[in-house]
C-alpha cells in the first residue's frame, strides 16, 4: 500500500477488527499507537539519512538520487512491522532501528525499479516525480542496484552475533528473489492483458510485495531468536499473520488505484485499468474486494492472539491498516 498519506488510529476502524481494539490496549506502560509508530519512522529515518551520507556525492547525482527515493516520505509500515515483532522478541532497539533501515532501503529499491518505463512506467511516487523522471533512466537503474547493496552492507556490518546477521542477510535477499519480489514482478508483467484466475494473481501479490512484508517480521524477531525447534510456534504465527497483512496492503492498493485520486495515492490512479494488468479488485470487483481485504486483517489479528499481549504493536499495525481501508475505501 504505497500511499502519500499516513493512516492513523480511529474509532471505525477498531470494530471492524473486533477484538483487536481491547488486546492492543491491554498492556500498561506502552507508548499510545500513534506515539510509538511515530517515534519508530523518525529513528529509523535518523539511521537511513546518517547510513546514505549527503557528503558521499561525489562528482555524480548518485547519492543524492539515493537520498532522493528513500528519504522524501513513505509510512515506514515495512520498518514498523520490524520494530514490532522485535518488540515481541525483545530484541533491543538499537539493531532493530538498523534492521528496519535496511528494509526501507530495500523498499525504496524494489519502487524505483517498479517505476521504471519497462515495469510499471509510473511518473509519481509518494506525490514527487520518480526517480527516473528527476535523475534519468540511468541513475534510477543505479539507485535501485546502490541501496539493494547499501542494505546488505548495513546488515552485514551490524553490531550483533555472526549467526543473526547471516540469519538476516538470508531472509532479506530471499525476499527480492527469484521466489520473491524479483519474481513477483516477472510474474505481474507477464500476465499483462490476460484473463486469469485469483489463485494466480493472489501468487503474485505473495511474492511481489508479500515477500518483503514477511520478511520485515521475521527479521524484528530473527535479531534475538533463532528459528528452531524451541520457537516454531512463535515464526509459524509470524508468518502467517504476515502473509495475511502482506495480502491485504495489496489488494487495499488494488481497490485506491481505482477509487483514489493522486492526492491520497500519491502516485498515478486508474494505472492497473490502463495498462490492463488484472488485479484482485477487477476479478472480485471493488465490494468483494474490500470485504476479502477486512478478511485477511481479521485472520492476521487471529493469528497472533494465542501470543498474548506482548503483540500489541503489531495488532496496532493492523488497526492502523483497517482504518485506512474504512477511511478511502469506504462501503459504497
Amino acid at each position: 500500500m504505497q500511499t502519500g498519506s499516513t493512516p492513523q488510529h480511529d474509532r471505525t476502524g477498531d470494530c471492524a477488527i473486533g477484538g483487536l481494539s481491547a488486546q492492543a490496549r491491554s498492556a500498561s506502560g506502552e507508548l499510545p499507537p500513534v506515539i510509538w509508530m511515530q517515534d519508530g519512522a523518525k529513528r529509523v529515518e535518523q539511521v537511513l539519512a546518517r547510513l546514505l551520507c549527503a557528503e558521499h556525492h561525489g562528482e555524480t547525482e548518485l547519492m543524492a538520487a539515493m537520498r532522493y527515493a528513500t528519504l522524501h516520505g513513505g509510512k515506514r509500515t515495512r520498518a514498523l512491522l520490524c520494530l514490532a515483532a522485535g518488540a515481541l522478541a525483545d530484541t533491543p532497539a538499537h539493531m532493530l532501528d538498523h534492521v528496519g533501515a535496511a528494509i526501507e532501503m530495500m523498499h525504496a529499491c524494489t519502487l524505483v525499479h517498479d517505476d521504471l518505463p519497462a515495469m510499471d512506467d509510473d511518473v509519481f511516487r509518494r506525490g514527487l516525480p520518480t526517480v527516473h523522471v528527476k535523475f534519468g533512466e540511468a541513475t534510477a537503474i543505479l539507485v535501485g542496484d546502490a541501496l539493494q547493496a547499501h542494505a546488505f552492507l548495513t546488515l552485514a556490518s551490524m553490531d550483533a552475533p555472526g549467526e543473526h546477521r547471516i540469519a538476516l542477510v538470508r531472509e532479506l535477499a530471499q525476499a527480492v528473489s527469484a521466489e520473491g519480489a524479483a519474481g513477483g514482478q516477472a510474474m505481474d508483467l507477464s500476465l499483462v492483458g490476460k484473463h486469469v484466475e485469483l489463485d494466480r494473481i493472489v501468487a503474485m501479490h505473495r511474492m511481489k510485495s508479500g515477500a518483503l512484508v514477511r520478511a520485515s517480521v521475521r527479521m524484528g524477531a530473527l535479531c534475538a531468536v533463532a528459528e528452531d525447534a524451541a520457537h516454531g510456534a512463535l515464526y509459524c504465527a509470524l508468518d502467517h499473520y504476515s502473509a495475511c497483512f502482506g495480502l491485504a496492503l495489496q489488494v487495499v492498493d488494488d481497490i485506491l488505484d481505482v477509487t483514489a485520486d493522486t492526492a491520497t495515492l500519491g502516485k498515478t490512479p486508474g494505472k492497473d485499468a490502463a495498462a490492463q494488468k488484472p488485479t484482485c479488485a477487477s476479478i472480485m470487483g471493488l465490494q468483494a474486494a474490500r470485504q476479502f481485504a477486512l478478511d485477511l486483517l481479521r485472520d492476521a489479528g487471529e493469528s497472533i492472539a494465542p501470543l498474548g499481549p506482548r503483540t500489541d504493536r503489531l495488532a496496532q499495525l493492523l488497526q492502523r491498516a483497517n482504518a485506512y481501508l474504512f477511511r478511502h475505501a469506504p462501503c459504497a
